[in-house]
């Protein structure tokens, strides 16, 4: 996408304290028909609130559904099929320049005119569409196409969906509650908050109408030059990252959001970012299921209700060339008949160079849905891929008993997430669930447990107050994950101010050129100790020439690796060295609490760090990590 265990609470319409069951109130000034009028729009639908905890088969509610598919016209079945994104913070009144962008690039004005005109299934949200602007903005949104999709004839729920793995991809930010991403759980450890985090997370999401979530990262991340995946992953140990998969999945779906682990069959050894290009996975089948296969496996036993395709080849699985959301042997073959999964599968975002390359935007929605896809995400022209599922069904190149299968599927998944019964969220909800200080406390209290300490010469760690008090933060400052404060050096300089040091910050950047690296050093003089976050560094780094020159002045320096923790390897002469796993606020103030001594190190390597210059050798192996 431009980037894009379950547990059953028992019933389909309360999910304890998000606030958003059983209300008939509005957020904001969004129109909302009472819950009355939303059972009265699903024709029928009352007796589908007998549907069991789980979005998969049941026969007595899957009558019920059955009868709501066989009022369906073909055009609205097909709709049914895609998550569409769209422009704006308002269904029906978004600012000009997205009603320009949605004109663009769908052909309609309003998310409430993308729904009438193509009665989709699924709304996706991005930050860059201004979807999630504040809390009780995105709460309305979600009221706004909910409202405008039952005014439909025979008009259903939509699946509103988005990306918040946390760490450095979340589309929701500030105030909600934001977590380490998943290497920092990985580094952490433990399930338990792998489980807190997906059910906080979820009850916020919920509460913002956001009932699909595309997380969490399923993928074993075993090559350190990943460009897409890396910190998404848990690690690269298999069962390590099953069991967090597994308790994230859980915590999620505890709170009434539907969890989506990907990228199917895993992504987790590649060299190219499937957004840009099409991924080559070489490994063996007996690899694959040694390794890939393995978090999957745990997904699906911990009832996962949605599974993410990827946009790679992987010969072992498939040999025809075709990537993996098209691939009938490996969506309908491997997930469906092999694993059991039933639940429903999900396209990466069709938008993408991994899934464009081989076939036309008009033939890749066909061909996933022949391969065993439930749902078509973000495709580039909904028009050339709506009217091309319409055709291949009016040419009989696909069944409309296909389209049957997949929409039951996806109702199964709507009615369990109460959807069929109440889809509306109240300010209510908003104000007692998102960003309340209870899950706050709760992220800065696991992201305390994720810091990895690497390297501590001669004890420089923890920073004392009273002998190095004057600190300079300098380094990389990317753009900041949505959402979050930033930059990193005015975050760690503000963190460490708190703790009592006097800290300035001085950016550097992830490319510093002589004059700046200069500029640091001379800024050196002053301090009793420098910290620098580096991002991604390798042996021909300016950011490594500034560690370098750095460390040549006698002042000692900590050095944060504020992404990828292989960074350690090219910076062997520091003092200290911390792993982070992300520039996020959260996983940031958590590092400056482990220098200032506040807190103790406790997180371990996920991954293992390779030897600079020999990368056959390992440096640091999975689990090692220092303490005080």
């Amino acid at each position: 996408m431009r980037d894009s265990g379950t547990e059953s609470t028992g019933n389909t319409g309360n999910t304890g304290n998000t606030g958003t069951t059983g209300t008939t109130g509005t957020t904001g000034t969004t129109a909302q028909p009472s819950r009355r009028t939303v059972l009265a729009a699903t024709a029928g639908a009352g007796a589908v609130l007998a549907v069991s905890g789980t979005a998969h088969a049941d026969p007595r509610g899957d009558r019920q559904l059955r009868a709501l598919i066989s009022r369906m016209t073909l055009e609205e079945k097909v709709g049914q099929l895609f998550v569409m994104r769209v422009y704006g913070h308002s269904a029906t009144a978004p600012d000009q320049a997205d009603i320009d962008a949605n004109l663009r690039e769908l052909g309609v004005r309003t998310a409430a005119e993308l729904i009438a005109t193509y009665r989709v299934g699924g709304i996706i949200y991005f930050t860059w569409a201004h979807n999630t602007r504040t809390p009780h903005q995105i709460a309305d949104l979600s009221n706004g196409i909910q409202k405008a999709s039952l005014d439909q004839p025979r008009g259903l729920p939509v699946l509103i969906a988005t990306d918040q793995e946390h760490g450095i991809v979340a589309r929701v930010g500030k105030p909600a509650t934001l977590f380490p991403g998943a290497m920092a759980i990985g580094a952490g450890g433990s399930r338990s908050d792998a489980r807190t985090l997906g059910r906080i997370g979820g009850a916020e999401l919920r509460a913002l109408g956001i009932r699909q979530d595309y997380s969490p990262d399923a993928d074993v991340n075993v090559n350190p030059a990943n460009p897409v995946i890396g910190v998404r992953s848990f690690g690269a140990d298999p069962d390590a990252v099953a069991g967090l998969v597994a308790a994230e999945v859980k915590g999620y779906q505890q709170s009434g959001v539907a969890a989506t682990a990907k990228h199917f069959p895993g992504h987790g050894d590649t060299a190219v970012d499937s957004h840009f290009g099409f991924p080559v996975i070489t490994h063996s089948r007996e690899l694959w299921g040694k390794l890939d296969a393995v978090p999957f496996r745990a997904a699906v036993r911990a009832g996962i209700d949605s599974v993410m395709t990827a946009h790679i080849m992987v010969p072992a699985l498939d040999a025809s060339g075709d990537p993996a959301t098209l691939s009938h042997p490996i969506l309908t073959g491997i997930l469906r008949e092999e694993l059991g999964y039933d639940g429903v599968v999900v396209t990466d975002s069709l938008g993408m160079e991994g899934v464009r390359q081989k076939y036309g935007d008009d033939r890749v929605p066909v061909l996933a849905l022949k391969a065993g896809v439930d749902q078509l995400l973000n495709p580039p022209s909904i028009d050339i891929a709506w009217h091309a599922v319409l055709s291949a069904v009016r040419g009989g190149e696909l069944t409309e008993a296909r389209l049957d299968e997949s929409i039951l599927r996806i109702l199964r998944l709507k009615s369990k997430l109460g959807l069929l019964h109440d889809p509306y969220v109240t300010e209510r909800g908003v104000d007692r669930t998102v960003g309340i200080p209870e899950h706050l406390r709760a992220a800065d209290h696991i992201a305390d447990r994720t810091t990895t300490l690497l390297i501590n010469k001669q004890g420089l760690l923890p920073l004392s107050r009273r002998t190095r008090p004057r600190v300079l933060v300098v380094g990389a400052d990317p753009a900041s994950p949505s959402g979050t404060d930033g930059p990193p050096t005015t975050v760690l300089a503000a963190a460490l101010t708190e703790l009592g040091f006097t800290a300035t910050a001085l950016s550097t950047g992830t490319a510093p050129s002589a004059a700046t690296i200069a500029k640091a050093v001379a800024a050196a003089g002053s301090a009793d100790a420098v910290v620098v976050g580096t991002y991604n560094v390798t042996a021909g780094s300016s950011q490594r020439t500034l560690v370098n020159q750095l460390v040549a002045t006698g002042v000692p320096v900590v050095a944060v690796a504020i992404r990828n923790p292989y960074d350690v390897a090219q910076l062997p002469d520091v003092g200290a060295c911390l792993a982070s796993y992300s520039w996020t606020d959260v996983e940031l103030r958590a590092a400056a609490r482990v220098i200032g001594g506040r807190v103790t190190p406790r997180g371990k390597l996920p991954v293992p760090v390779q030897r600079a210059d020999a990368p056959e050798q390992v440096l640091y192996p999975i689990g090692y990590g220092l303490t005080y």
